[in-house]
Parts: structure tokens; sequence; C-alpha cells
């Protein structure tokens, strides 16, 4: 891709979540302005005291950012925002924000297009890296999904054990596609094995479609209409990504990976990535072709397999209508840091009109219960 100037980047902060938060949340405030009588003060200052784990907060390392930006531009701007910052700075925003964890993961596409060796390497050096790094120098301020290297299945599967038994990772975090495959493909078959063997998720983070996708649905022959990258920001974040998990998920429950691995456990982000809105249709056309191909209807596998995270959605709206078809013990709050805003988002959750103990379990309690663990004591 041509090289983005400074103001293309400003855009696309917007675009790709920097501040989306933000926005967000004054659109949501904005709104419930207009509301009367406004119970939202009373709320936020009954639940001042919430504390939060963040499910998908996002780094990356110099080697990393070479590996995937796109040009010098764009890996300032990354550096900028405090994408590969994992010290102070990021301990200031969470503080700040009320955030007591962060769960951290590598920046899309992460490693997912290094093959071989190179890849496998490259994964293990990621993973250490944190244990070294901030987990070591912040007790109980960090915990980390694994990096995985996907072209090399077995390779993925052993560093997911490794990581998990050695170095308490909490399960694996993947990009999109793998080299124009699906985790339904059977060749993750390893993975996804593993995942169960460990009773660890796997969280499923959007990624760039593939080159022939990307001509067809967002290209354009209008050179004027991408000055500011706006085909590469609709492929990714202004769409793109949240059509691309949400098909992924579709795939895994139709082509019967919940069948063969009834335990295995997942994670979507961004409210749900289109879900809510398209979840009554979805399961009025799809259940009745899978009827005689799955071993449950089509929706119970979202009821059984997934839990769904609030990243960078700070959208009162959604979260009710995700509620509408998802336990609220399936839910949990993440932020996108640094792509949003922290304290945003979480001024955003305390003022949401929900039980004292719905926001518990949204805020920090289903995370522990998914992932073993507790809030560090202050």
């Amino acid at each position: 891709m041509k090289p983005m100037g400074r103001r293309g980047f400003l855009a696309a902060a917007t675009a790709l979540g920097a501040g989306a938060g933000l926005s967000a949340y004054a659109a949501v405030s904005a709104a419930d302005e207009n509301k009367t009588p406004d119970r939202k003060p009373d709320i936020a200052m009954r639940d001042r005291d919430l504390p939060f784990i963040g499910t998908e907060e996002t780094f990356s390392t110099p080697e990393l950012l070479k590996l995937n930006s796109i040009n010098e531009d764009h890996i300032a701007f990354l550096e900028e925002i405090g994408l590969s910052d994992l010290g102070q700075r990021r301990i200031g925003d969470m503080d700040a924000g009320g955030l007591n964890v962060q769960i951290l993961s590598a920046h899309t596409p992460s490693v997912q297009n290094v093959p071989g060796k190179r890849g496998i390497d490259l994964a293990y050096r990621l993973n250490r890296q944190l244990v070294d790094g901030p987990i070591a120098k912040y007790p109980g301020r960090f915990k980390a999904f694994a990096t995985l290297p996907l072209q090399s299945p077995e390779a993925a599967a052993d560093e997911l054990e490794r990581s998990v038994r050695e170095d308490g990772f909490l399960g694996a975090l993947t990009n999109g596609h793998i080299t124009k495959k699906y985790l339904d493909h059977p060749d993750f078959e390893p993975v996804l094995a593993r995942a169960v063997a460990l009773d660890v998720p796997i969280y499923l983070h959007p990624g760039y479609p593939a080159d022939e996708v990307f001509k067809i649905y967002y290209s354009t022959t209008r050179s004027e209409y991408t000055e500011e990258f706006q085909d590469y920001i609709f492929s990714g974040s202004g769409y793109g990504w949240h059509q691309e998990v949400l098909t992924q998920c579709i795939r895994m429950i139709t082509y019967g990976v919940f069948d063969r691995f009834p335990q295995l456990k997942v994670i979507i982000g961004h409210m749900g990535e289109g879900l809510p809105f398209y979840y009554k249709r979805i399961l009025e056309d799809m259940g009745e072709p899978t009827e005689d191909s799955l071993k449950k209807p089509f929706g119970q596998y979202f009821q059984d397999n997934f839990w769904i995270t609030t990243s960078a959605f700070p959208q009162t709206e959604l979260l009710d209508l995700l509620l509408k078809f998802i336990s609220v013990d399936r839910v949990m709050f993440a932020t996108d840091y640094p792509f949003a805003d922290i304290k945003a988002q979480t001024d955003w959750f305390r003022g949401v009109d929900l039980p004292r103990e719905d926001k518990e379990k949204i805020a920090f309690r289903n995370a522990e219960n998914l992932f073993k663990i507790k809030l560090p004591v202050k």
C-alpha cells in the first residue's frame, strides 16, 4: 500500500478505534441527557467502586510493529498511541480509568503471516517477552493470551500448552483467516483439541481479508477515494473486521466444530461483532438446513460455546440488545486499549442501568470464572 500521511493516520485513529470510546460514550451521554428522569449519575455513584478486568487489551513490540505495519508513518502512529508501551504509561491509563487487570494480546495479524520456524520462534519470543516484562514487573496487573504460530498447527498446539502450563497464560487469541483458512478447517484440529484439553478459551479477533476478498469487496479503481486509506479501514475496523469474525463463528457452528469439540470455549469481542443485530435472522435461516447435520439446534451453540466482550463498543443500546439473546453470565468487559479510551468505557459502564450483581458479572466475575483467576487484593 502507498504511504499514509500524518493526516491520514489521524483519520485512521478514529476509524481504528483510538477515539471510539470517547465518541461512542459522548453519543450515549448526549442521548441520556434527553431522558427524564436521568438515573445515570445515581447508578454511576452507586457503582463507583466497581473493579474491572479488561479482556481485549492490545500490545506490540518493535519487532512486531516492523513486521505488521504499512510504513514508517504507521509505526510512528502506533507508537504514539502507546501500543508498544507496557510500562508506566499503560499502568497510568489503567489507574486513571479504574481498570484493575489487562489481559494482553498481540496486535493483529500477530505472527499469522509468518510460516515455519521463524513463526514458531517469534511466537515464543513474544510470549516470553510478556512473562519477563510487564507480567513480572507489575504483579497482578497483567495476564495474557498466547500468540500462536498458526501456520504450523502442531507447533501452535504445543506453544499453547507450554504458555498455559509454564507461564500461566489464559488461552490464545487468533486474528482472522490463517492463509485463507478458518479454524473449522481440519488443519487446526490439533489447536482446538489442545485448547479443550487445557480447558482454556480461544479469542477470535478480526484480521484483514485475503487479497482476493479485499479486491472484490473493498477496493476501488477511483484513487481519489483512497488517499486517506478509506479502503483499508473499510476492510478493517470500519466494517469488514466485524463481519469477518461473525462469519467465522457461523462457519464453526455450521461445519460441526462444536459437535467435534463440545467443550471448546470461544470468545468474540466488539459487543458480538454484529451478532445481536443478526441473531434472530441467523437462527431462523440457518436452523432448518442444519437440523439433520448438527447435534443441537443452531442457536444452542451460541449459548453453550461462546463468550462476548464489550471491547470498543460502549453503547448501552447494543448491550441491551446483546443481553436479550446472550446470558449475562457470558458477557465480559473489555476496552480494546490503546485503540479506545479506558476511562470513557469504565465511566460508561458504571452508569449502565443494570442490577449491581449483573454489572459485577460483566465487569470482572465472568472473567474470573472463565479464566480461573482472581482480582488482585488491593
